[in-house]
C-alpha cells in the first residue's frame, strides 16, 4: 500500500503549468487573495490602495480546475486511536472524534476561541445579533439611598486631602490605592509639585509664550458671576445652561489680555473700598430676584493642545516626573493602548484664565493653579433635571437646586503646586478664583471599577448615539495583546468584551457570506486610528462597511452594518474590509490569561519597559 510523506513546496507557477491554469492568478498561499477584492478602498490615512491588473479570461474548464483549489482547505474526518487489551493481546480500533458543539448561549470566558467560533457557526439566528460586552456580575449600578434626607450641613461633605512630605509619599503605593479606590470620588494631593521639585515655571505664561506664541487657542466668551449660580443672560433668572460664544487667538494676544485684566483688577480695587466679610450686600439667590451683579464679560482660553512632543518637549518630559499612575503615558493606564493620540484625552490640554473662567461640567484631571473646584459623586447622575443633555451639553448646576434635590457637593480651592485626582464617574466643575494657567489629561488606570464604569459609558453613549471618545473595543483587544493581568475581575471584564467581540464578528461575518458579500481582507497600519460610523458615531471594529463619496476614489467613509444597510438594503456599492483574520483574534483571546501576581512581580522590569 503506498504511503506518502510531503517533501516539496510547489510555487504557483508550477500548479498552473500542472493544471493548465494561467500563471496569473493567485493561490491560497498568496494569504487568501481570492477572498480579497482587488478594488478594496484603503481606510488607512497613510496607504493608498492599488489596483491588481486582471489576468486572462477563464473558460468554463479552466474555471472547474480552479475550483478545486479555490474552495479552500480540505475537509478532515478526525480519526483516534483507542488501543484495546484483550488477555496477551493489544489491538486498535478507530474512533471518529466529534467536534464538540456548545450551544452559543451556554457559552463563557471558560471556553477556547474555537468553541466560541464553532458555537458560532452552528447558531440559527434570526435578525441582527445583539448582546453586551459588559458582564452583567459587575455592573456598577447607581446606589441611590432611599433613607432620610442628608442632613443640609452634610451636604458639602469635606475633601480627602493629601499633604506629601517626600518624594517617597508621592511615590507610596498607598497613595496611589487611596486615589483609587471607589469610596474616594475626589482627592487633592497638596504640594505634589513641591515634593516632586517640578518646574511649574514652565507652564508660566512667560514661558508658554517664549516657546510657541503663535499656537492657537480656543476662547470662550463668558459672563463673570458667583461659582454658586448660573444667571441667564437677562439677568432675571437662574438656569442649568451654560452657553458662551466661540472664536479662536494665539498664545501671545491671549497673554495679552490676560496681563490687562490683572493690571485692570489693580486699579479697581485701589479706587474701591474693602467690603466687609460679613455684609449682606451679595447677590441674592432666588431665581426669582434680578441680579444686578452680573454682566462683566471675561474670555476664557481653552483646549491649547500640548501633544506635539518636539514643540512642547520641555513641559511634557517634566511631567515624567509625577508617580507612574498619574502619567500622560504609561503601561497601566488604559488610554496608552489606544494606539494614537485623542487630543484632550490621552494628551495634555493647557487652559488659560481670568477670575471667573468657567469649565463646565465634565470629568478629566487638572493641575496646577487657583481655582474652585465642585464635585458630585457619579451614582447622581445623569439627572433628568432642568431640560439639560448631560452627555453633550455645557451646563452649569445651581448649588440650590442640587442642595434641594438632597444632592452632596465637595468644594475647594485648588492652589499652586496641587494635583486634583478626579475618580472613574465622578462629575465636576471648575470655575477660576484667580488668573492662573492649568494643565488637564486623562488616564485610566487598569483596574475593574475603571474598566467597567468604562464600558458601561461606552454602551450608553451607543445607546443614546453619542460618540465615545474612547473606542472601547479596539482599547481592549490592545490591552489583551500587550498587558498581563493579574486582578480577577478586571481579566473576567476584559474576557468577557473580546469573547462578546468575537461572537459578534463571526456571526455578522457568516451573515455577509451566506448573502454572498465578498469580504477584503486589509490589515491596520502603525498609528492607524480606530472607526467610527460616519452617520451614528458607534465604534466600528474590524468589519467595516465603506463607500466611496462622490464617486471620487480617494474619499471613503466608514460606516456600521445598520447605517450601511439604510443606506442600501442589499449592500450595494458598499465594500466591506476586514482588518483582523478571526484566526488572529483567536490567538490573542486564548492568549489573553490569568497571571499570578508573584509572576509579575518578578518579571516587572520587562512589562514596565
Amino acid at each position: 500500500m503506498p504511503v506518502g510523506i510531503g517533501n516539496t513546496n510547489y510555487r504557483h507557477s508550477d500548479l498552473a503549468k500542472l493544471y493548465g491554469l494561467p500563471e496569473q492568478i493567485k493561490s491560497d498561499a498568496d494569504e487568501d487573495e481570492d477572498e480579497e477584492d482587488s478594488e478594496a478602498p484603503s481606510c488607512s490615512p497613510s496607504s493608498e490602495h492599488k489596483k491588481g491588473e486582471s489576468g486572462s479570461s477563464l473558460g468554463s474548464t479552466d474555471l472547474m480546475k480552479l475550483k478545486a483549489l479555490s474552495d479552500g482547505p480540505p475537509k478532515e474526518l478526525k480519526i483516534r486511536l483507542i488501543k484495546v487489551e484483550s488477555g496477551d493481546r493489544e489491538t486498535f480500533i478507530a474512533s471518529e472524534v466529534e467536534e464538540k458543539r456548545i450551544p452559543l448561549k451556554d457559552i463563557s470566558i471558560k471556553n477556547t476561541a474555537s468553541e466560541i467560533i464553532r458555537s458560532c457557526k452552528a447558531a440559527r439566528l434570526k435578525g441582527k445579533f445583539k448582546e453586551s460586552y459588559l458582564l452583567p456580575a459587575f455592573s456598577v449600578k447607581p446606589i441611590i439611598s432611599k433613607e432620610e434626607p442628608i442632613p443640609r450641613e452634610k451636604l458639602n461633605p469635606p475633601t480627602p486631602s493629601i499633604y506629601l512630605e517626600s518624594k517617597r509619599d508621592a511615590f507610596s503605593p498607598v497613595l496611589l490605592q487611596f486615589c483609587t479606590d471607589a469610596k474616594n470620588p475626589v482627592t487633592v494631593i497638596r504640594g505634589l509639585a513641591g515634593s516632586l521639585r517640578l518646574n511649574l515655571g514652565l507652564f508660566s505664561t512667560k514661558s508658554l509664550v517664549e516657546a510657541n506664541a503663535d499656537q492657537m487657542v480656543e476662547v470662550r466668551t463668558q459672563v463673570q458671576q458667583p461659582a454658586d449660580e448660573n444667571w441667564d443672560p437677562s439677568g432675571t433668572g437662574q438656569t442649568w445652561p451654560c452657553e458662551s460664544s466661540r472664536s479662536h487667538t494665539t498664545i501671545a494676544k491671549y497673554a495679552q489680555y490676560q496681563a490687562s485684566s490683572f493690571q485692570e483688577s489693580l486699579q479697581e480695587k485701589g479706587s474701591d473700598e474693602e467690603e466687609d466679610e460679613d455684609d449682606e450686600k451679595k447677590p441674592p439667590s432666588s431665581s426669582e430676584t434680578p441680579n444686578k451683579d452680573i454682566g462683566k464679560i471675561i474670555k476664557f482660553g481653552t483646549n491649547i493642545d500640548l501633544s506635539d512632543p518636539k514643540r512642547w518637549k520641555p513641559q511634557l518630559q517634566e511631567l515624567q516626573k509625577l508617580p507612574a499612575f498619574m502619567r500622560v503615558s504609561s503601561s497601566g493606564n488604559m488610554l496608552t493602548h489606544v494606539g494614537h493620540t485623542i487630543l484632550g484625552m490621552n494628551s495634555v490640554q493647557l487652559y488659560m484664565k481670568v477670575p471667573g473662567s468657567r469649565t463646565p461640567g465634565e470629568g478629566n484631571y487638572r493641575s496646577p493653579g487657583e481655582q474652585q473646584l465642585l464635585f458630585s459623586e457619579h451614582q447622581y447622575w445623569p439627572w433628568r433635571l432642568h431640560g439639560v443633555d448631560y452627555l453633550t451639553g455645557s451646563w452649569w448646576p445651581v448649588l440650590e437646586d442640587l442642595y434641594n434635590a438632597n444632592i452632596p457637593v465637595y468644594r475647594f480651592i485648588q492652589r499652586p503646586g496641587d494635583l486634583v485626582w478626579i475618580n472613574a464617574g465622578t462629575v465636576h466643575w471648575v470655575q477660576a478664583v484667580g488668573w492662573c494657567n492649568n494643565i488637564a489629561w486623562n488616564v485610566g488606570p487598569l483596574n475593574g471599577y475603571q474598566y467597567q464604569l468604562a464600558l458601561e459609558r461606552f454602551e450608553w453613549n451607543e445607546v443614546k448615539k453619542v460618540k465615545s471618545i474612547v473606542p472601547m473595543i479596539h482599547v481592549s483587544w490592545n490591552v489583551a495583546r500587550t498587558l498581563k493581568i493579574s486582578d480577577p475581575d478586571t481579566y473576567k471584564m476584559i474576557k468577557h468584551c473580546l469573547m462578546q467581540s468575537m461572537k459578534h464578528i463571526q456571526i455578522l461575518r457568516d451573515q455577509l457570506v451566506a448573502e454572498g458579500k465578498k469580504i477584503s481582507y486589509q490589515s491596520r497600519v502603525k498609528d492607524e486610528p480606530a472607526y467610527y460610523c460616519n452617520e451614528c458615531d458607534v465604534e466600528v471594529f474590524n468589519l467595516l462597511f465603506v463607500t466611496s463619496e462622490n464617486n471620487s476614489r480617494k474619499s471613503y467613509v466608514v460606516h456600521c452594518e445598520d447605517c450601511a444597510r439604510h443606506r442600501n438594503p442589499s449592500l450595494t456599492n458598499v465594500v466591506v474590509l476586514e482588518q483582523y483574520r478571526i484566526e488572529e483574534l483567536m490567538n490573542v483571546y486564548d492568549s489573553f490569561t490569568l497571571v499570578r501576581l508573584d509572576f509579575l512581580v518578578r518579571n516587572r522590569s520587562s512589562f514596565m519597559k
